[in-house]
């Protein structure tokens, strides 16, 4: 309810910062490289990764320094992996669901998913949002049978540099409500786990976002790719 009523009363604010911001931040595009391939030597592993802009590797300029190419230069030595990543820009959870759905049955060993922030900025409510993810895991483990699903949890958005307040308070809000129904829902999940977002963490250690302010940097999808792989590693 709180949340309910904060976004009704913010409502003009909320026009009024979201344009300025749409206008003044810089749009940063898709990065370059292979999405599909296999790479590396050692015990065969299949790894899908789902999701928006984040996943897809917006904020650097190759695959090899995104996400996909974290998790892939993190377990190439001790893995055969095959991979594929489908991920676009702007995508929400209905979206990133309606991809999943339009995709071949496939196994994969490993189903990594970013997606929450296109949500925010609809103002999905989390309540919503996590009825929306249910759907989604529902999907990916029908589809993909994998025996480990990573996701990734909403980042603190009223961290962001390129959101003003009270708009970054506000979708921090959401953020933080979105996350608390997630780890709900993975603890009663056998095979999920997921990973917090931790830019306070980041910060500490003097990484900054990408040029954007709005996605991660070259450094952070470096830290982010080894929590993933870590994972694996004590899955496989």
């Amino acid at each position: 309810m709180f949340l309910k009523i904060s976004t009704i009363l913010l409502i003009p604010s909320l026009i009024i910062q979201g344009n300025a911001v749409k206008k003044k931040t810089l749009r940063l595009a898709e990065p370059e490289g292979n999405r599909q391939g296999m790479i590396g030597s050692g015990s065969p592993l299949s790894i899908l990764i789902l999701g928006d802009s984040a996943a897809a590797g917006v904020g650097v300029e190759i695959q090899e320094d995104a996400l996909l190419g974290a998790v892939l230069n993190q377990l190439k030595d001790q893995y055969e992996i095959t991979y594929m990543l489908e991920a676009k820009t702007g995508h929400s959870t209905g979206q990133v669901f309606k991809t999943a759905k339009s995709m071949s049955a496939q196994h994969f060993d490993v189903v990594i998913t970013s997606v929450g922030v296109n949500d925010i900025t609809k103002l999905t409510s989390p309540k919503n949002w996590i009825k929306k993810q249910q759907q989604l895991y529902t999907e990916i483990n029908q589809k993909f049978t994998p025996a480990l699903i990573i996701a990734s949890g909403v980042p603190p958005m009223n961290m962001f540099p390129a959101l003003p307040n009270p708009l970054a308070w506000l979708f921090g809000q959401y953020a933080k409500g979105m996350n608390q129904n997630l780890s709900k829902f993975i603890l009663q999940q056998a095979n999920m786990q997921w990973i917090e977002y931790d830019l306070e963490h980041f910060k500490v250690l003097d990484l900054a976002m990408a040029t954007d302010g709005f996605h991660p940097s070259k450094e952070i999808y470096a830290l982010w790719g080894k929590q993933v792989a870590d994972k694996i590693r004590q899955m496989f």
